[in-house]
This record gives C-alpha cells, structure tokens and sequence, in this order.
C-alpha cells in the first residue's frame, strides 16, 4: 500500500461507513472521524484522483475495486490487531486505538506472521 496514513485513515472509514449504512457523503465522514468538512473534502479529492473512490453528481461516495481492496486490508489489519491486543489482556478501548496506529506501519509479512498467530493462539489467551 503506497497510501499516506491519513488516506488508509480516511479509507477505511469509508468502508466502515459504507458496510454500515450503504451510502456515504463527506459528511458522514466528516461526522465519524470528528474531522472538519474542509479536510474531508480535501481527502475525499486526493482518494478520487488516485482512484480509490468516486463521488457522483449527488456526492455520495463509492470505494472502486481498487479502493475497495485496500480497505479492506486495512480494515482486516484493525480488526485483527485490535483482537490480538484484546486477547492478551489489553482493554478494548486501549487495544483499538493502538491497533490504529500499528496497522498503517506494520508489515505485510509481520502482519501475516500475527495474523497466522492469532489464528492458531489467539481465543487460548483468555
């Protein structure tokens, strides 16, 4: 993923927001993340201009394939991670806003490693 941190941000709370409610304006968006309408806009035309997204003639927005395949990687990175810390004895809320930071830095070969771990250890932790 060759995305800035605020764009996966960005991205994967538009996926969130579309499995939730369907469709998403920069509203939405603006209203999950506690962000101001300017920075959604300006975000919401950097994920168009790299192909992520599209917002059509009534301004709700569509992740495209591309876009769509990045979320959810990066969504499968929190929830996993956040599951993991979880697991071990992190509260939720703790583990969550940590798995944030962690899953736009890691690596996609530690991140299978974890992945791989959890699958085979993680419900055992508790």
């Amino acid at each position: 993923m060759s995305l800035k941190e605020s764009s996966e941000m960005y991205l994967e709370s538009i996926y969130v927001l579309c499995k939730r409610k369907g469709s998403v304006r920069s509203i939405d968006v603006a209203e999950y993340m506690n962000f101001s309408k300017p920075s959604v806009s300006r975000a919401v035309g950097i994920l168009k201009g790299e192909k992520y997204i599209v917002v059509d003639k009534d301004g709700y927005i569509s992740l495209t394939e591309s876009g769509r395949e990045t979320a959810e990687k990066i969504f499968e990175r929190h929830t996993v991670l956040t599951a993991l810390l979880t697991a071990i004895g992190v509260d939720e809320q703790t583990a969550a806003e940590d798995a944030c930071r962690i899953e736009h830095v890691i690596s996609e070969q530690t991140f299978e490693a974890v992945k791989a771990f959890y699958a085979r250890h993680g419900s055992e932790e508790k």
